[in-house]
């Protein structure tokens, strides 16, 4: 959240600029925009990514150029690692205007285009999380990534109180080695060694991490393939961290729909979540007044969306169990997956 904040003080956002982002992602991905009294703004998502739209961010581009309302920045998030299309909206950026901070606290480790996220050939400044649930973690903290030394500058600044110490930054010369300047209403918002030694000593394991969470997600994908669930879609150019392995449930019949999975598999002890409820559904945002029918993928989303245990430390029991909880909802009937070999994936397709 801090570093989503001052990647916005960076590239200049002001009082009732506009900042458009996901509905679907983290309150911070709005707050940081609000934060420095900007106004925020939603673009839907992409039925299939759940990602920004390309499709409804060319329309509403177009729509505020001719009310003279364009965004001067667009925070695109990259929701359970998979990157969103970087190349087509900094295409628009160039065409509208615009800067771009990618959320990328899910994207850790993964990939668009053969590069890894955080390389910012499409963006001004991307951004990682390492909140304890994140695939890397420094117990609480984020990092910012730019090729901009410019940048790279203001982003210190904002993280240290706004003092600098260089002088060619000064507004009158030195009084000597000791010297330094607050020339900006700065933040602590410095990571702590400590902090940031627990992230160092797990980047060396972040291949690791990747494929671990890879192999878990080919077991769902195998396991639910041609069931009645929507499993989650993999853009080619991209190479996801899978931070979220994201199903979703129709309704199918009565009592057969998100919340009764969700409450059935909770009482089962397995901890599913949901990410996320839309940020305009918030009481905070409701009072700014957003119109829920201009982002119905977004609604559709949330009336379906569920996501399963995916990190590095579940068992292949605990996966089967989840598996074996999720089939039998959907059949209405108990089996007995979890007995059967962790090798013979098949036959999870041949149950039902």
């Amino acid at each position: 959240t801090a570093a989503l904040h001052i990647s916005c003080l960076a590239l200049g956002l002001k009082k009732d600029d506009i900042v458009w982002t996901s509905p679907i992602t983290f309150v911070a991905s709005a707050n940081c925009a609000v934060y420095c009294g900007a106004k925020v703004d939603f673009v839907d998502i992409d039925r299939n990514t759940y990602n920004i739209s390309i499709k409804a961010l060319i329309e509403k581009l177009e729509v505020a150029k001719a009310q003279n309302k364009l965004p001067k920045i667009i925070i695109p998030v990259h929701l359970s690692g998979q990157s969103c299309d970087m190349q087509e909206i900094h295409r628009l950026s160039k065409i509208y205007n615009f800067k771009i901070i990618e959320d990328a606290s899910h994207g850790i480790g993964g990939k668009y285009k053969g590069e890894y996220i955080g390389s910012c050939r499409y963006s001004d400044i991307t951004v990682f999380s390492f909140h304890p649930v994140k695939i890397i973690t420094t117990g609480e903290g984020g990092m910012c990534t730019t090729n901009d030394p410019k940048i790279a500058n203001r982003l210190c600044l904002f993280r240290s109180h706004g003092i600098t110490r260089h002088e060619n930054e000064m507004t009158k010369k030195s009084d000597g080695p000791w010297y330094y300047q607050q020339i900006e209403l700065g933040f602590n918002y410095r990571m702590t060694d400590i902090n940031a030694a627990l992230g160092l000593s797990q980047l060396d394991r972040l291949d690791e991490f990747i494929s671990k969470r890879h192999a878990i997600a080919s077991k769902y994908d195998i396991a639910f393939a041609d069931k009645p669930l929507i499993t989650p879609y993999q853009h080619p150019d991209s190479y996801s961290s899978y931070h979220l392995y994201i199903i979703r449930i129709q309704n199918l019949s009565e009592g057969l729909n998100k919340l009764n999975l969700f409450t059935t598999l909770r009482e089962a002890g397995i901890l599913v979540n949901l990410h996320y409820i839309p940020v305009f559904r918030q009481p905070f945002y409701e009072e700014i007044g957003y119109n829920n029918e201009d982002y119905p993928e977004s609604e559709k989303y949330y009336e379906e969306a569920l996501s399963l245990p995916v990190h590095t430390l579940l068992t292949d029991e605990e996966q089967n169990f989840v598996i074996e909880s999720v089939l039998n909802f959907l059949s209405r009937q108990k089996t007995f997956i979890k007995n059967n070999s962790d090798k013979d994936l098949n036959g999870f397709q041949t149950i039902f």
